[in-house]
């Protein structure tokens, strides 16, 4: 907005000296008096008189000092007028966030994709993974957030919001660490004889729903504890003081601190990604656009 020499000019004002400018501009007393060579040169009169003592004004370089003080402030309170009106033009889009359904994956994708000049921007929200609190960030999807990040293979979920999806998430097999199998790799079926698995009751996750219709059919020496509503920690908690196993995702492995979550050996994987309300704002779908456009690419 200025030119650099402009500044300099204005700091050996009011230090008093060349060195003293110097000292203040993190720059040689020689560059000092380059600029201020070229600042009068370009003015086309004397500003400053050099004395033993140190510099001193002309009767010009007055008038060019008052003037040059209102050109940076105003310069100043131009620059983040604009950036002002810049940030205000900015949509933003609410990401909720919570344990078991972090944001940290669509924060991080958004920040590959996001150059500064994108007219969105984010705002990190947080709710409760409780059933109540679930419920009712459900039902103000698109009010007070936009969008989470989570397991989105529910059919009822299908209907009611927009799904997208980011990538498949691995289901895995989640035991307390002084469990028999907490040291195992990887787990098999076999390894799941006798024990008391946690799953969601049956209901309308397709995945969720073949693997219990797997288990009743072909491994009935594993009993099925019922999870009634959507997991929480307190099913993590659960899971670790009654001693049993549960049915758990690779995205869920650092939750609780006395879980281990091993991977099993079968081919279940529940989307994941980004829900949103069924008629978003316009913002919103400007986000989902971009997102997709990036990941097409």
């Amino acid at each position: 907005m200025y030119s650099r020499e402009l500044t300099t000019f204005i700091s050996v004002v009011e230090q008093g000296s060349f060195l003293k400018a110097s000292k203040e501009l993190y720059i040689t007393a020689a560059s000092v008096m380059n600029q201020i060579n070229k600042l009068e040169a370009n003015v086309g009169v004397k500003l400053i008189e050099r004395t033993s003592q140190g510099t001193q004004l002309t009767a010009a370089g007055c008038t060019f000092y008052k003037d040059a003080k209102k050109i940076i402030k105003q310069s100043e309170q131009a620059i983040a007028r604009t950036r002002q009106i810049a940030e205000n033009e900015k949509q933003v889009i609410r990401i909720g966030t919570s344990i078991l359904r972090p944001c940290k994956m669509l924060v991080d994708l958004w920040s590959e994709i996001d150059d500064g000049t994108l007219p969105v921007t984010i705002r990190i929200v947080p709710f409760d993974d409780s059933p109540a609190s679930m419920e009712k960030m459900l039902e103000t999807l698109g009010r007070e957030i936009d969008c989470f990040v989570g397991p989105c293979d529910s059919l009822t979920w299908k209907k009611k919001y927009n799904i997208f999806v980011l990538k498949q998430g691995e289901c895995c097999i989640a035991v307390p660490r002084k469990h028999r199998l907490a040291k195992k790799e990887k787990l098999q079926w076999s390894d799941l004889d006798g024990e008391n698995l946690m799953l969601v009751k049956r209901g309308d996750s397709p995945v969720l729903n073949g693997m219990r219709d797997e288990i009743e059919t072909r491994h009935s020496k594993i009993s099925i504890w019922y999870i009634s509503h959507f997991y929480d920690t307190n099913i993590f908690n659960e899971c670790e003081q009654a001693g049993c196993i549960m049915e758990t995702l690779d995205i869920w492995k650092d939750v609780h601190p006395s879980i281990v979550t091993i991977p099993m050996e079968w081919e279940y994987q529940i989307p994941y990604g980004i829900v949103y309300a069924k008629q978003p704002s316009e913002a919103m779908q400007e986000f989902i656009n971009i997102i997709q456009n990036n990941l097409d690419k």
